[in-house]
């Protein structure tokens, strides 16, 4: 007992020289988790010492939401404080502990936007293609679809800077301008955009410091406006950024002090009063080039400009790790392969097959709506077609690359016959047998099955032999879902039974457009 004792009392020592301290004179050292962002703010502590007799001994190795941070496990350090790029992160993990955390106190300091800075180029193309020269986080999407965008942006997994920038993006997609719920939440609307990342760091502080060397290959910067003014002013850019504040809307950091120990509030109100106050805060934004809340500071300069439409960051954990789920790791590649097998019998005739030609041509970049331009094909994506009647009439795969071959893809589905008759289970064998070669080729590549018919099968092998061929294909086949979608007088019961045995689901296109029956499936597999 007397040896636990002392071995308890050990700990409460070693945690208080860990935490606050107080010195022979008076003075306070408060120990703070800071973002990697805020070490701009280290020129200005000397002072605040000065003025308020508490020291910051600051630790720039916050992550986004403090997780493994705070409360402290044993044998890591305790902190005072934390001053964050923005506690919201932090506050959904604390709504959803069910108590096992409580809120601590947080004063906002200073605000910047999380922005794009794009090369001067790059802003005239983007400004060419968008409705009165106003860009927005679609044609961004877009744009990097098609390889004209090539961008940098701190990792969402680790970076509230990077995890701002998705949901700017996600808010856009869904096009409700409101906080992102569950349902607003599509794992196709991000594909595109995430094709054009070709610069990734675990925080914004660390992408700015990599971006100078990767001008050559990288033409847009997402970060706070902060940031790039900053990165601007250092010299090191051939060409400055041109700063954007997307139409569509953007999040807004406010830069927090949070009070993690309460019994530290007096010298926690010392260190806020003086960071609200008018002098530092005119310091802060000369040095920092962050926005002030000190409302009686006026913006100096490029900060005259006003922030635009802030958006609303969501209000449930739920949203924000779906998300970065469907992000996924920035480093992997993300182009996916979709087999699209599509019923050419002489019934699709007319209507039908018009709404076909517009799906795939929508998802070529015909399609100028903002939902449209989240979810067209993309650049490195892998696309088969194959048309069927009672047998295979066609196959067609491409690698996009750029516009040529999507104009390629386009003629396959625009040309060629019909066929009288429905071999509907004989055309997805065919489908598996290319999504299996694909997966043994390259295992990394996500592979999905979208099989449009509006008839039943009348040729070919049944559906019983179809899943024993399936199963015959072994493991590489079992990876890939298939995602049927019904037309007409399509069997919805054999639709429903092919999904649920590879793990897909079904779209009525009844219900809505082919070419939005087409976005609602596409890439939304390997969750």
């Amino acid at each position: 007992m007397r040896a636990a004792a002392r071995a308890l009392l050990g700990l409460v020592l070693l945690g208080a020289t860990l935490t606050a301290c107080t010195s022979d004179d008076g003075s306070t050292t408060l120990r703070v988790l800071a973002s990697p962002e805020l070490a701009d703010v280290e020129p200005l502590l000397a002072d605040l010492a000065e003025d308020t007799g508490v020291e910051l001994d600051i630790d720039y190795r916050a992550n986004a939401d403090l997780t493994g941070q705070y409360p402290p496990s044993r044998g890591t350090p305790g902190y005072d404080l934390a001053w964050l790029a923005s506690d919201r992160s932090f506050l959904l993990r604390v709504q959803h502990s069910d108590g096992r955390l409580t809120r601590p106190e947080s004063t906002p300091i200073m605000r910047s936007p999380v922005v794009v800075g794009l090369t001067p180029a790059t802003v005239r193309s983007l400004r060419a293609n968008a409705p009165g020269g106003r860009v927005s986080w679609a044609g961004i999407a877009d744009a990097a679809a098609d390889g004209t965008v090539r961008f940098g942006m701190a990792d969402p997994r680790r970076s509230d800077t990077g995890r701002a920038a998705l949901v700017g993006v996600a808010t856009a997609a869904a096009g409700t301008g409101s906080a992102l719920r569950e349902q607003d939440v599509s794992c196709d609307r991000l594909r595109g955009f995430r094709s054009g990342q070709t610069l990734n760091a675990a925080s914004s502080r660390d992408l700015v410091a990599r971006y100078p060397a990767r001008q050559d290959d990288t033409n847009a910067l997402i970060a706070h406006e902060a940031e790039l003014l900053a990165l601007n002013a250092s010299g090191e850019l051939r060409t400055p950024l041109e700063i954007v504040h997307p139409d569509d809307g953007m999040v807004l950091s406010d830069f927090p002090l949070l009070l993690l120990d309460a019994t530290e509030l007096p010298a926690y109100r010392k260190v806020v009063d003086r960071l609200l106050a008018e002098d530092t805060q005119r310091a802060l934004m000369e040095r920092t080039y962050r926005r002030p809340v000190n409302q009686d500071v006026t913006p100096d300069g490029a900060l005259r400009t006003p922030v635009g439409n802030a958006l609303s960051f969501p209000d449930r954990l739920s949203v924000v790790q779906r998300l970065i789920t469907d992000y996924g790791d920035p480093d992997r590649r993300t182009a996916d392969q979709v087999v699209f097998v599509l019923d050419f019998s002489t019934s699709m005739r007319g209507a039908r097959m018009a709404g076909l030609r517009a799906a795939f041509a929508g998802l070529s970049g015909a399609d100028s709506s903002a939902t449209g331009k989240f979810t067209r094909f993309y650049r490195g994506e892998r696309l088969t077609v194959i048309r069927f009647g009672g047998e295979v009439l066609e196959e067609r795969t491409i690698t996009v690359r750029g516009d040529a071959d999507l104009r390629d893809l386009n003629a396959t589905v625009a040309g060629g016959g019909y066929d009288d008759a429905t071999a509907l289970w004989s055309a997805l064998d065919r489908g598996y047998r290319v999504a299996a070669d694909a997966v043994r080729d390259d295992p990394d590549r996500p592979v999905a099955v979208v099989l449009m018919t509006d008839g039943e099968n009348n040729a070919g092998i049944t559906y019983e032999e179809f899943l024993r061929r399936h199963r015959a294909l072994g493991a590489e086949a079992e990876a890939v879902p298939t995602f049927p979608v019904h037309l007409g007088e399509a069997d919805a019961d054999a639709l429903r039974r092919v999904a649920d045995a590879t793990g897909g689901r079904v779209v009525d296109a009844g219900l809505t457009s082919l070419p939005d029956a087409f976005k609602e499936i596409r890439g939304c597999h390997r969750q």
